[in-house]
């Protein structure tokens, strides 16, 4: 009896490890390695880290007041050095254009909530 008991105990930790490593590689396979709940952050813009990415957040938030800043990092496709995601406190989103000093260049609105590039053109300056 005690050698059956055994038995079915090893099953059921051999299951239960199989199940959690099985859970870990689909969260890891899930994960876009972003810091933003929407949207991926693509292969040729890099996260902001240090100094770089408190001022490129703190230039996004002056500009967007109230906003929650999702993720910061290197700009490939509009030609500034940086750009930060930021949702705003009615729910939309912005990608704030930052330049090498740290200055607010563009914001553009997102495309519904966030998921995509920008509907048209940028909005330059806005507030």
């Amino acid at each position: 009896m005690f050698n059956a008991t055994r038995k079915t105990l090893a099953l059921l930790a051999v299951m239960a490890s199989a199940g959690a490593g099985g859970a870990a590689i689909a969260g890891a396979a899930g994960d876009s390695g972003s810091n933003s709940s929407r949207g991926a952050q693509r292969s040729d813009e890099k996260p902001l880290t240090g100094d770089t990415a408190a001022k490129v957040k703190a230039a996004a938030l002056a500009r967007v007041e109230g906003g929650t800043v999702l993720r910061v990092e290197t700009d490939a496709d509009h030609g500034s050095a940086y750009e930060a995601h930021v949702r705003k406190p009615d729910g939309t989103e912005v990608e704030v254009l930052v330049n090498k000093s740290f200055e607010v260049t563009a914001v553009n609105e997102m495309r519904g909530r966030g998921d995509g590039p920008c509907d048209g053109p940028p909005t330059r300056g806005q507030r």
